[in-house]
């Protein structure tokens, strides 16, 4: 069950991404996928998954800037 809702909020986050930022979906999947904040949202112990999709898509628009 765990998996399903965590696999949930990745695609939200990839469509907030696509939708944002303008770009294909396939695009937004590589670049999240490829993202340090992805690596964070799997990871239980760091809590980012209790954050809400707005909070983990502007952590992953810092990371990008950066």
């Amino acid at each position: 069950m765990r998996d399903q809702v965590l696999w949930r909020k990745i695609a939200r986050i990839i469509i907030l991404i696509k939708d944002q930022l303008g770009i294909p979906v396939e695009k937004a999947m590589d670049l999240f996928y490829r993202s340090h904040t992805f690596e964070l949202l799997n990871n239980p112990e760091t809590g980012l998954q209790l954050m809400s999709d707005q909070y983990i898509f502007e952590d992953f628009c810092k990371e990008m800037e950066a």
